[in-house]
């Protein structure tokens, strides 16, 4: 289970690495352009269900802990989807990769890789 670390306050949210890498990929192409966006997801069933946004920025510092030493073959077509959600007005809104036949609408995966590898709910510590 790889970490997004936000900002200096300690913010952990967990996803899995090939979740990870794909938003990596497309968080990192908007900063890089100085655009500022909400990112939202889906929470894990056991921290409440609800749902979660948080501001990123340039200006606010990020780290991508990633919990293996292989990088993930990069889905093209998720990557599409994540981005052009990232351009809409209500920024970057996690999607499950297609094709996963996961259909809980939800965001990354916290609960670990019972979900057979596919994304699931994000935990937030």
């Amino acid at each position: 289970m790889g970490k997004l670390l936000y900002g200096s306050s300690g913010i952990e949210i967990e996803f899995d690495d090939r979740t990870l890498t794909h938003l990596q990929i497309v968080i990192a192409a908007k900063l890089r352009r100085k655009e500022s966006f909400f990112f939202s997801w889906k929470d894990d069933p056991a921290i409440g269900d609800g749902r979660s946004s948080i501001w990123l920025d340039s200006s606010i510092p990020l780290y991508f802990k990633f919990a293996g030493g292989r990088v993930p073959s990069i889905n093209r077509e998720w990557l599409d989807i994540l981005t052009a959600s990232s351009n809409g007005s209500g920024g970057l809104q996690f999607t499950e990769e297609p094709g996963t036949g996961s259909s809980n609408g939800g965001a990354a995966n916290g609960a670990g890789a019972a979900h057979g590898g596919a994304s699931g709910p994000a935990t937030v510590r």
